[in-house]
C-alpha cells in the first residue's frame, strides 16, 4: 500500500453538504486528524475503528500548523491511510 495523506475540507459542518469524495475518504481512513470546527456528524462519517486525532485549533488549545504536518508526515510513513 502507498502512504496517502489527503486534505477533505468540512465546509459549515453538515454531513450532507461533503462531497462524495471527501465522505468516501473519511470511510476508508485509517486515522483522521481533524481540528475542532469539524462536527461530530461528519466525524461519525469514519470506519467506527478509525484513529481520531484532535489537533485543536481552538484559543489556547492548538496544535502548531508545523507540528501538524509533521504528526500527518510521521502517520503517512507507517502507510496508513491518513
Amino acid at each position: 500500500m502507498i502512504a496517502r495523506v489527503a486534505l477533505v475540507g468540512a465546509g459549515p459542518g453538515d454531513p450532507d453538504l461533503l462531497t462524495v469524495r471527501a465522505a468516501r475518504l473519511l470511510a476508508d481512513a485509517d486515522v483522521v486528524v481533524h481540528d475542532a470546527l469539524v462536527s461530530d456528524d461528519v466525524l461519525a462519517l469514519a470506519r467506527p475503528d478509525a484513529e481520531l486525532i484532535d489537533v485543536g485549533k481552538r484559543p489556547g488549545q492548538s496544535v502548531a500548523q508545523d507540528l501538524i504536518n509533521v504528526l500527518l508526515v510521521q502517520l503517512a510513513a507507517t502507510r496508513r491511510r491518513v
